[in-house]
């Protein structure tokens, strides 16, 4: 149940890049505007993940969950049934919104689940990390096949019959688990918390298209700036914040999460632009760049689910996460030598291989550790700023390496040389960040020092 709200959360960011196009001519959207049906999800995600996580808190993981589904059911239908650009967003938005209710209080609830059981946390984790994946792969797939033999409102219109039968089981499958936080919902910070990320994320996806100089991207980010500032000075001050500023003090908490937003700032930016690499210099269309990206698919799934686990157990989660982006960034700098009269088999499958072996091998220990460090009522917090990590850093990594591919050359179409030039320098780039994770994970991330070993009990004579 967990990882289906894993892989749902995730699949609804991939499934509508097929649909785009028939959504385009339908619907009205410009050129400029179409870019919005995906950044319309991305920054209600974003945005809300850290009161989702406080909302699980205090009212109840299971409770939280539930309303996510409804109402991701209900933005769904919305998407599905819109017949203007406007109504169309705010679908697009409202499921964002559910998926930052779902995702914090999903991993809420695993923790309560497996939390005081560290080798079944491990394999709980590695299932749950598996599934960002295989949803990001079954949307484009499914995006294709629906697209072309249905229509596009189908894409949105196949996540209720899902909800539907989640909503049916949970009550007997998940755990009650009552409210464990303390206080009122802080509406200043969530006000200002949520404006101030979705201000952020606005301003760096905007960027690429209006310019990084541009007096509009400055002015959003000083907004966000001012927001956040707000934010973090009410929470200082309040006696039931948002979120406790102490939590980062927790030994390897802001560690973990630094290691979540690079982790994502360097996966990111290489699926997008492994993507256009086969699609726009190879020449695959659309369906078959999906079947392209099942090894490396495959290769996480096993990697999470039977590596990862075994190589913490042996060696601990500070070496698997650091011997991880190690390994991305290899895989990185092994895609920067893509040509533009190259092939799959010789450009793309080896050097994917390496990148995706050590994606999962950082994921679930750094996931992991963020969420283990927290205290047992704050799981929710844990897991909303984990996920806010994951997904500020993806939407950072990718604009910094569009801006970057684009001033190598990413922008000229029809032309492969360019074109290759800009997505080599931007593998390059997501291998620079996947190197920095790896070095702030070796300086940061603190061995937990082994349990005492208590001393034999002298019995009396």
């Amino acid at each position: 149940m967990i990882a289906t709200a894993q892989f749902m959360v995730i699949m609804d960011t991939s499934i509508i890049g097929v649909a785009l196009p028939r959504m385009q001519e339908d619907l009205g959207f410009s050129q400029e505007n179409l870019s919005w049906v995906f950044n319309a999800y991305v920054i209600a995600l974003g945005g809300l993940l850290l009161l989702g996580g406080r909302l699980a808190d205090l009212f109840g993981a299971r409770r939280i969950f539930t309303l996510g589904w409804v109402l991701l059911a209900g933005g769904s239908l919305m998407a599905g049934l819109a017949d203007s650009v406007g109504l169309e967003l705010a679908g697009r938005a409202l499921q964002g919104g559910s998926s930052a209710l779902i995702a914090p209080s999903a991993l809420s609830m695993l923790m309560m689940l497996f939390g005081t059981q560290p080798r079944e946390l491990t394999k709980a984790l590695a299932l749950y990390g598996a599934a960002a994946p295989a949803g990001g792969t079954a949307g484009v797939f499914l995006g294709g096949v629906i697209t072309e033999y249905l229509s596009w409102p189908w894409v949105f219109y196949i996540n209720i019959p899902i909800a539907v039968v989640i909503l049916a089981v949970t009550p007997s499958l998940m755990p009650a688990g009552g409210a464990r936080g303390r206080g009122g919902i802080d509406v200043l910070g969530a006000l200002t918390v949520t404006g101030g990320l979705a201000a952020a994320v606005y301003a760096v996806v905007q960027a690429p298209e209006v310019g990084w100089g541009a007096a509009r991207t400055w002015l959003v980010l000083l907004a966000a700036a001012a927001l956040l500032t707000i934010f973090l000075v009410t929470q200082a001050r309040r006696r039931a914040p948002l979120v406790r500023l102490s939590i980062f003090s927790t030994p390897n908490l802001a560690a973990a999460n630094l290691a979540q937003l690079l982790l994502g700032a360097a996966w990111i930016p290489m699926w997008f632009y492994l993507n256009l690499y086969l699609q726009q210099v190879l020449g695959y269309t659309a369906f078959p760049s999906g079947a392209a990206l099942l090894p490396m698919t495959v290769l996480i799934m096993i990697g999470m689910i039977v590596l990862a686990p075994r190589a913490i157990a042996r060696f601990g989660p500070k070496a698997v996460i650091v011997a991880g982006l190690l390994v991305l960034a290899l895989g990185m700098v092994w895609l920067s030598a893509v040509r533009s009269s190259g092939s799959f088999l010789v450009d793309v499958l080896p050097a994917s291989l390496v990148a995706a072996l050590g994606m999962s091998l950082a994921f679930i220990p750094s996931l992991g550790t963020a969420i283990s460090s927290a205290r047992p009522e704050e799981g929710g917090l844990a897991s909303g700023i984990v996920n806010t990590s994951y997904q500020v850093g993806s939407a950072l990594g990718l604009a910094i390496m569009t801006a970057v591919a684009t001033a190598m050359g990413a922008d000229k179409l029809g032309n492969p040389a360019a074109l290759t030039d800009g997505f080599s320098a931007a593998f390059l780039g997501a291998g620079a960040i996947a190197l920095l994770g790896a070095l702030a994970a070796a300086v940061f991330l603190r061995t937990p020092a082994p349990d005492p070993v208590p001393e034999p009990v002298k019995e009396d004579a």
